[in-house]
């Protein structure tokens, strides 16, 4: 991840990071049989970063998805 940092007098006075981030899901509870992306449910599921964020039910454990850095949601898978 590339972030964007300005500094003054050799210190970081502002930094910008991507708008979106790929990160892997560590941990989620399993999907079931069923579970689609049309259905509008979501389960919370924990990031390799430790956040913990809400994803469509047919998230998996060791999925790679597109997150919103701004306001915390999954984007694409």
């Amino acid at each position: 991840m590339d972030c964007i940092l300005l500094f003054w007098n050799g210190k970081v006075i502002d930094f910008e990071v991507p708008i979106t981030v790929q990160l892997t899901v560590v941990d989620v509870d399993p999907g079931l049989k069923g579970d689609t992306a049309s259905g509008g449910s979501t389960k919370p599921a924990t990031l390799d970063t430790g956040t913990v964020i809400n994803v469509p039910l047919f998230v998996n454990t060791g999925d790679q998805i597109m997150v919103d850095t701004i306001i915390q949601e999954a984007g694409n898978k």
